[in-house]
């Protein structure tokens, strides 16, 4: 597994992070996700043999949380 920290300068809430967590949680290989809104910040635990940062960064954006 491999953790990851990304930064989400558009994160301002709880509910932010409860929908990043649910798009990631769709994500093959993601084990783990949580966040902290006053950081702007994202962890992931992933498994890279079956998805990639990219995919994970895709996610996010798609969520409206572009990463930075």
């Amino acid at each position: 597994m491999t953790e990851i920290t990304l930064e989400a300068p558009d994160i301002s809430c709880d509910h932010c992070i409860a929908s990043i967590e649910k798009a990631m949680t769709k994500l093959p290989g993601v084990r783990f996700v949580g966040g902290d809104p006053t950081a702007k910040q994202v962890m992931i635990e992933y498994d890279p043999d079956i998805v990639d940062i990219g995919t994970i960064e895709s996610a996010m954006e798609e969520e409206g949380y572009p990463v930075t």
